[in-house]
């Protein structure tokens, strides 16, 4: 099975707690240090922290860690606990007595889930995933489904079960795109062309609540800039909407991070390779999301909580 860790250096944690109210996790992507990133949301209800250093106009270039958590905006904490567990390694931006760890971070929300709306993550939890990313050899099995920061997570109006995919791609030249992503989104997998609404408007006539988003991070090894990475990102997110019917709802806070390890240059000889490598890049990265995104899915299992039970997605 392909994974985002295919990319080398690309490392992935997992910490979570089930059980007593509890429904919920945390997800970290650790990259090299050196790795540009940026990031594009695409949804109409983010949980995000730590985004705005991601523009392509922004003073930093490189990212020392990705947080993905349950908990909506109050999982956003997390991304405290990696950010200390990054200072404690000496990963991040310098500054005079020490450094700046850049580590941005977006929730799914899944408060409640467990039967305990106060049981989310926390400080603790964001280091927690950080180690045990680091801990991991390079190339590493990533743990699919109900893992991490896809603990939580549910699908189609939480009919069914989310959870988190990864999968990869390698091109001729040697490049290497994966993806991850964590599936807690309003649709369901598109088949024939039709999603959850089964290709009918009325199926959407009750407003759903704002508690979905589909998180994802791509990563590569091909040498991009910010501004690459950004596209990246944007246009990452085609995989995104190939995979789930709806998506980019105003009810989701669907976003899309990227990161560039740097270890392969592309063909930059002459305007016209510049962009056909770049736009093969690109393609593939969409690609990679909608498999990443099939994957969490396939991968997740039907659990019963205090709050309901999520099924198992059969097509």
């Amino acid at each position: 099975m392909t994974s985002i860790t295919d990319v080398p250096g690309i490392r992935v944690g997992h910490a979570g707690r089930t059980g007593a109210g509890w429904l919920s996790g945390v997800t970290v992507v650790l990259p090299p240090g050196g790795t540009v990133g940026s990031v594009d949301v695409r949804g109409g209800g983010p949980g995000t922290h730590e985004t705005d250093a991601l523009d392509p106009t922004t003073l930093t270039r490189t990212v020392d860690a990705v947080v993905l958590a349950g908990g909506s905006a109050f999982g956003l904490a997390a991304a405290h606990g990696t950010q200390r567990w990054c200072e404690e390694n000496g990963r991040g931006f310098p500054v005079p007595g020490g450094v700046v760890p850049i580590v941005p971070a977006a929730a799914i929300f899944d408060l409640g889930r467990g039967g305990d709306f106060t049981a989310r993550p926390d400080d603790a939890m964001g280091y927690t995933a950080a180690a045990d990313a680091a801990a991991r050899e390079d190339g590493h099995d990533v743990e699919r489904g109900n893992a991490g920061a896809g603990t939580g997570a549910a699908i189609g109006r939480g009919q069914f079960k989310g959870g988190v995919g990864t999968a990869s791609l390698t091109l001729d030249n040697g490049v290497v795109v994966g993806a991850l992503a964590v599936v807690n989104s309003l649709g369901l997998p598109t088949a024939a062309g039709k999603g959850a609404g089964d290709g009918n408007p009325g199926a959407w006539d009750q407003p759903p609540l704002p508690l979905n988003t589909t998180l994802v991070v791509v990563a590569t090894n091909a040498i991009l800039d910010k501004a690459e990475c950004k596209r990246t990102a944007s246009a990452a997110h085609a995989g995104l909407a190939r995979a789930l019917n709806p998506s980019h709802t105003l009810a989701d806070g669907d976003t899309v991070f990227c990161l560039a390890t740097g270890a392969i240059a592309l063909d930059r000889s002459s305007e016209s390779a510049r962009q056909s490598g770049l736009i093969t890049l690109q393609s593939a990265a969409a690609d990679a999301v909608s498999l990443a995104i099939l994957d969490g899915i396939a991968c997740a299992e039907a659990v019963s909580t205090p709050a309901g039970r999520f099924g198992a997605y059969r097509p």
